[in-house]
């Protein structure tokens, strides 16, 4: 493999700049320590990206101390976030601009997180195939416990000085990893990780974790790894319990990570293999059920009886939802359970139409534009039972649903064939 000696110059341009700044700008984000936002910092977006440029040629740029977030788990823990500036954020996508084609084309070629053109359905469907086709049935579930808070910075550096030799690069990496976390008004050293938020980290965990995979294929060890989500599948359950063993050793040991055994098992297929949102099965995949319960509460929040939004309102928040569920849920076996919602969210949209309608002197009007003839039984307007009566169907039929541009989770193509139509 080549080992680059000189890539500094890369980054002494206002093209190279730019190029960072549309990405992180994509990517919108939260502002940083200083307060500044993406949005600020377009405002003089050529003079800021010109300041930018000088320091980084007189070797004068300072990155600044990351921002703690705290975002809620779906376990009920805390995940910490460290958001850096936006000039922060620039300056590192154009390092990961440079060194992703580097290191990338040589990763294994079962890691899917964070990588161009891979994706977490990519993940599922390379499992899938190993369980199914191949028959390997026993899998290691394994967890790593804040995979990104563990990396150990000398490791880090040292994986990179593999590939890459050029110091100035070498130094702005070090100076991303150590320059600190702001937690309210306070400063706090970081003497480890690489801080989950930070436009670099995903590469640089991919770097650091790169030792693993291939060492596990050197052991022809199958697996397949989404970021800190780890199957390694086996042929019979003596098989996993060697390949856990392996794997803990050079996890723990070889790279300084710890392994969550609270969530680190071995489970059969026919019992299910839980991975990124799924259950991978012998013969089906399904969805969890508390992804499944998470989004009808979202749903619920977007489609309050007593929210005061009128019905375009409530779409143009409420469609990218269901858009974004069914496209990644798509891949499973879930056909009857979208057909189940798409009927459930119209009855909450009826529900909805109801309240905003008050008289039930308006639905009766309604009824009668489309035909129908009078004597109406009367409702209660603000009633969720009623908003699966005749009347409330007749009134807001699927069609018209349809017609208001609703996102109809019944007509999406289930399976893992789904992604390839």
């Amino acid at each position: 493999m080549k080992t680059y000696y000189s890539l500094y110059g890369r980054l002494l341009s206002m093209q190279a700049l730019f190029e960072a700044f549309k990405r992180v700008k994509k990517n919108n984000g939260a502002a940083g320590v200083d307060g500044q936002s993406v949005s600020d910092f377009s405002i003089n977006l050529g003079g800021n990206l010109h300041q930018l440029l000088l320091e980084l040629k007189e070797k004068r740029y300072q990155a600044q101390p990351v921002k703690r977030v705290e975002i809620d788990k779906d376990d009920g823990g805390k995940r910490l976030l460290g958001i850096p500036t936006v000039r922060d954020r620039i300056v590192q996508q154009c390092l990961t601009n440079i060194m992703t084609p580097i290191f990338d084309p040589y990763f294994h070629p079962s890691s899917y997180g964070y990588r161009p053109g891979r994706s977490g359905h990519h993940a599922i469907s390379k499992a899938t195939l190993f369980i199914r086709k191949y028959r390997r049935q026993h899998v290691v579930d394994m967890d790593l416990s804040k995979c990104f808070d563990m990396l150990d910075h000398q490791l880090i550096i040292d994986s990179v000085r593999k590939r890459i030799t050029d110091g100035s690069i070498l130094t702005l990496i070090k100076m991303f990893l150590t320059s600190g976390v702001m937690i309210g008004s306070n400063w706090k050293k970081s003497e480890l990780g690489s801080p989950q938020g930070g436009v670099i980290s995903p590469l640089l965990a991919n770097i650091y974790l790169d030792a693993f995979d291939q060492e596990m294929m050197r052991r022809n060890h199958r697996m397949v790894r989404y970021a800190d989500d780890i199957l390694i599948l086996c042929c019979s359950k003596t098989a996993a319990d060697k390949a856990l063993q392996v794997a803990r050793d050079i996890l723990e040991v070889t790279l300084k990570l710890k392994v969550n055994e609270r969530k680190t098992h071995i489970a059969h297929s026919d019992v299910g293999i839980k991975f990124l949102g799924l259950v991978i099965g012998s013969s089906h995949t399904k969805i969890q059920e508390k992804k499944l319960t998470n989004f009808k509460a979202k749903v619920k929040e977007l489609t309050k009886r007593n929210g005061g939004k009128n019905l375009a309102l409530v779409l143009k928040d409420l469609n990218p939802v269901l858009r974004g569920f069914s496209n990644y849920f798509k891949i499973a076996n879930i056909s009857q359970i979208l057909r189940n919602l798409s009927g459930w969210v119209r009855r909450r949209l009826r529900a909805v139409q109801l309240r905003l309608w008050k008289k039930v002197s308006k639905l009766f009007k309604v009824l009668k534009q489309r035909k129908y003839k009078p004597p109406f039984k009367s409702i209660k307007m603000n009633s969720w039972r009623n908003a699966a009566s005749p009347l409330a169907n007749y009134s807001m039929p699927n069609k018209w649903f349809e017609e208001i541009g609703l996102y109809d989770l019944s007509k999406v193509k289930t399976g893992e064939l789904a992604l390839y139509d």
